[in-house]
């Protein structure tokens, strides 16, 4: 009985640092996306992704290296699936996400070229290093890319005459609230998952079972709590911009 307590408090501590961790990692990618000038869109599409799609990294490298090479590409597959379901889906029930006619020509666009080339890469039943390089090149030049972008919608919001007042988080505040929270957005991702794979294990069910569900579902937990947290506070395009952003930094 103590055990199985002990097990529920850490899936309870482990949901609220999750939301705890959105919250603070949502503000302060919030404030430097405002203090830098350059759209929310393009922050979720590069430091809130990347911050929440460490755990699916951190799965599928470890996987990999253990020669469980299914599940480091079903974990990738399985998550960008949820993201693009149940993600956007649980994020339209709190507001409606505004579509940028931008989005749709560009970065939709190249997420859908990551995956068909994970698709035409796979037939072979085997992806290799040349294989692996491309997609490292292409993910450099994705980097490449959103940094030019940054660069020129900051010099345009410069540019123009822009009187408005924004309450600012202070330089050091934005740095510990991003840190802060991705390191309680991951360690919340795994209390989440070893407490639920605990009680799920006392209760009987399958490893498979275990794996196919709560390790799929707890990988992408980061993107959910951290895209529905943005929705909330409007932040449209940031919780969009996560769910293509992780997208292309699974595969």
């Amino acid at each position: 009985m103590i055990d199985t307590l002990m097990k529920l408090a850490i899936l309870i501590v482990g949901f609220i640092l999750l939301i705890k961790g959105a919250d603070f990692f949502v503000d302060g990618s919030s404030s430097v996306a405002k203090r830098l000038k350059v759209p929310s869109m393009i922050i979720g599409l590069t430091i809130v992704a990347m911050g929440t799609s460490l755990p699916e990294c951190a799965v599928s490298v470890t996987a990999s290296m253990s020669n469980n090479n299914a599940l480091a590409v079903s974990n990738v597959v399985g998550s960008n699936l949820f993201n693009l379901m149940v993600v956007c889906g649980v994020c339209t029930l709190f507001v409606p996400l505004a579509v940028s006619t931008d989005t749709l020509k560009k970065e939709f666009p190249f997420s859908i070229i990551c995956a068909a080339l994970l698709l035409v890469f796979g037939l072979d039943s085997m992806l290799g290093r040349v294989d692996s390089a491309i997609f490292i090149v292409l993910f450099a030049a994705y980097l490449g890319w959103m940094i030019y972008s940054a660069l020129q919608a900051r010099n345009k919001a410069l540019s123009e005459d822009n009187d408005e007042e924004i309450k600012l988080l202070p330089v050091w505040q934005c740095i510990v609230y991003i840190v802060g929270g991705a390191a309680a957005i991951k360690f919340g991702g795994d209390f989440v998952v070893e407490g639920a794979t605990a009680i799920a294990t006392m209760l009987g069910l399958s490893q498979n079972l275990i794996g196919l569900t709560i390790v799929a579902l707890g990988t992408s937990l980061p993107e959910l709590v951290t895209s529905i947290v943005a929705a909330r506070k409007n932040e449209i395009d940031m919780a969009l911009g996560n769910v293509i952003g992780s997208n292309i930094f699974n595969i």
